[in-house]
C-alpha cells in the first residue's frame, strides 16, 4: 500500500514554500565553483558533523572574521570531508547526499578516502556542463516554485533580474525581519536608520517604524512574496496598548534594553506582524526555540550561523495566546507554526492547532527534518490536529541539489504512515491516495498561497 500511494506523488512538481537558496544562483546562471563551494561549505549539517570529529572549520575552507587563514584549497576540502564521511551513517545527511551523488552525478559507488579525488573529478566535470547550471537543475528537478528568504533591508536585485530575464522558473523571496524587530540583533539601531533611509520614513518614531515596515512588507510583495519569517528565540507574543508600545520602542531604539525589553518588543511585534499579515495578506511562520551561536569562540572567529546552534525546550500555550485571541480566529491569517522541541507537538501544538482557525503547524524542521522525525511527528499530531491543520512539507535549505531528496523522503514517509492507516481501515484507500497527494503538494500550494 505504501508503494502504491508513493508512486501516485514521487513525480509530483515540488513547491519549496521556504528556504534559504541564493537568489544570485538564478539570476546570474553562473556555473557553481567547485564540489567543496557546492556541498560543503554552505551546508551547516555537514560542517558541524565534522567539526564534532574535532575537524577545524578554517580546514573546511569557511572564512574566518578576524583575518586568520582558512583552507584555500577546494579539493584538500573535499578529500577531509570524504576521509570521515562514515561520521554521517544513519543521518539524514547521509540519505541527501548519498541522492546528490546518485540521482544528480550518476556516481554509484561509495564515498570514501579512496574515491575522493574521482568523485571530485567528476561533479567538477559535470559542474563545467550547461545541464549543470542552476537553472538547469531546477527544471530537472521539477521545482514549480521555490521561496528564498532576504532581511527588509535587501534591494531583492537578484529577484528583478530573475523576473527580467524571460527564464520561466519561479523564485519568489520571503520577509525575514528578524534584524528591525529584535533588539539583541547585531546593528539593530543601525538598521533601524537605514531602514528610515530606504523608505523615507521617520523609523526612529514608533508610528514611522510601523510604516516603513509596512512599506517594505508591500515592496517584498511587489517581488512576489507571499509569507513572512520570524525566527525570535521564543515564541512569546505581547498586546500592548499604542501608549506601552511607543515607549517600549523609544527604550529599544534610543536607551539601554533589558532582556525583558527586549523579549517585549520581540513579542508586541509579532502582534504587529500579525496585524499587518490581515491587511495584505502575507502567511506568517514563526521558527522559535533554538539558542543560535551557542559556541562563543566559533562566533568570534567565524561569524553567526556556523553550525553551534542548539534546540531549546519551548513553550506556546501561553506564548501565544495574545496573539491567538486576538487573531487566531479571524480568517485573513494564516500562522505556520514550527517547533525543534518535539515534546510540544501533542502537549501544546496540535491542540492549538486543533481549535484555533488561522493556525497550522509546520512540518518537522532542522534537527527533526529526518525519516524518524517525520514519523514522530505524524504520530503525534495527526490524533488531535489531523492533517488538514498541517502545511505539507518545506525543505527550509540552503544545499539546493538536496532539495528533491528532502521532498521524496518526506513523501515516503507520509505514505508509510497513510498505509499504516489504510490496512488498518481507519482510512478508506481513497481518501489515503487524496491525502498523499495533499501532503506531497496541494496542502503547502494552498497555505502559502502559491
Amino acid at each position: 500500500m505504501a508503494r502504491e500511494l508513493y508512486e501516485a506523488v514521487a513525480n509530483l512538481p515540488i513547491i519549496s514554500p521556504h528556504g534559504h537558496c541564493d537568489p544570485a544562483w538564478f539570476a546570474e546562471n553562473a556555473p557553481f565553483p567547485n564540489p567543496a563551494e557546492l556541498l560543503i561549505k554552505p551546508d551547516h549539517y555537514v560542517f558541524r558533523m565534522l567539526h564534532s570529529a574535532g575537524v577545524p572549520l578554517a580546514d573546511l575552507g569557511l572564512p574566518t572574521s578576524d583575518g586568520t587563514p582558512s583552507e584555500a584549497d577546494p579539493r584538500v576540502i573535499w578529500r577531509r570531508f570524504a576521509e570521515r564521511y562514515r561520521l554521517f551513517r544513519g543521518t539524514p545527511s547521509r540519505l541527501w547526499l548519498d541522492w546528490v551523488f546518485t540521482e544528480v552525478f550518476g556516481l554509484e559507488h561509495r564515498l570514501t578516502a579512496e574515491s575522493a579525488d574521482a568523485y571530485y573529478d567528476a561533479i567538477e566535470a559535470a559542474l563545467a556542463t550547461p545541464d549543470f547550471r542552476p537553472r538547469a537543475l531546477f527544471d530537472r528537478f521539477n521545482i514549480e516554485v521555490l521561496a528564498t528568504t532576504e532581511n527588509p533591508l535587501d534591494p531583492l536585485e537578484h529577484h528583478t533580474a530573475i523576473h527580467k530575464s524571460g527564464w520561466g522558473g519561479r523564485v519568489i523571496t520571503a520577509f525575514r525581519p528578524d534584524n528591525l524587530l529584535d533588539p539583541d540583533q547585531p546593528g539593530f539601531r543601525a538598521d533601524l536608520a537605514r531602514l528610515g533611509e530606504v523608505t523615507g520614513e521617520d523609523a526612529l518614531s514608533y508610528k514611522g517604524y510601523l510604516r516603513a515596515l509596512e512599506n517594505r512588507r508591500a515592496f517584498f510583495r511587489e517581488a512576489g512574496a507571499t509569507s513572512t519569517d520570524h525566527g525570535h528565540p521564543t515564541a512569546a507574543t505581547f498586546d500592548l496598548n499604542p501608549r506601552e508600545a511607543e515607549s517600549l520602542f523609544a527604550q529599544v531604539a534610543h536607551g539601554a534594553v533589558t532582556p525583558a525589553d527586549a523579549e517585549h518588543f520581540r513579542g508586541h511585534m509579532l502582534m504587529q506582524m500579525a496585524r499587518m499579515s490581515l491587511d495584505d495578506g502575507m502567511v506568517m511562520q514563526i521558527h522559535p526555540g533554538v539558542t543560535r551561536n551557542h559556541d562563543a569562540a566559533t562566533l568570534r572567529r567565524f561569524g553567526r550561523d556556523k553550525g553551534a546552534d542548539i534546540p531549546t525546550a519551548t513553550e506556546y500555550v501561553q506564548a501565544l495566546k495574545p496573539l491567538l485571541n486576538r487573531y487566531g480566529s479571524d480568517p485573513r491569517l494564516t500562522l505556520i507554526v514550527f517547533t525543534l522541541d518535539e515534546t510540544a507537538y501533542s502537549r501544546e501544538l496540535a491542540p492549538l492547532a486543533g481549535f484555533y482557525p488561522a493556525m497550522k503547524l509546520g512540518p518537522p524542521w532542522w534537527f527533526h527534518d529526518s525519516p524518524e522525525g517525520m514519523r514522530r511527528f505524524r504520530e503525534q499530531a495527526t490524533e488531535t490536529a489531523g492533517f488538514y491543520n498541517t502545511v505539507g512539507f518545506n525543505d527550509d535549505t540552503r544545499a539546493f541539489l538536496s532539495i528533491p531528496a528532502r521532498h521524496d523522503v518526506a513523501r515516503r514517509m507520509d505514505c508509510g504512515f497513510l498505509a499504516r492507516l489504510a490496512v488498518e481501515h481507519r482510512l478508506e484507500r481513497d481518501e489515503a491516495y487524496e491525502l498523499a497527494r495533499g501532503l506531497a503538494y496541494d496542502f503547502a500550494k494552498a497555505a502559502y498561497r502559491l
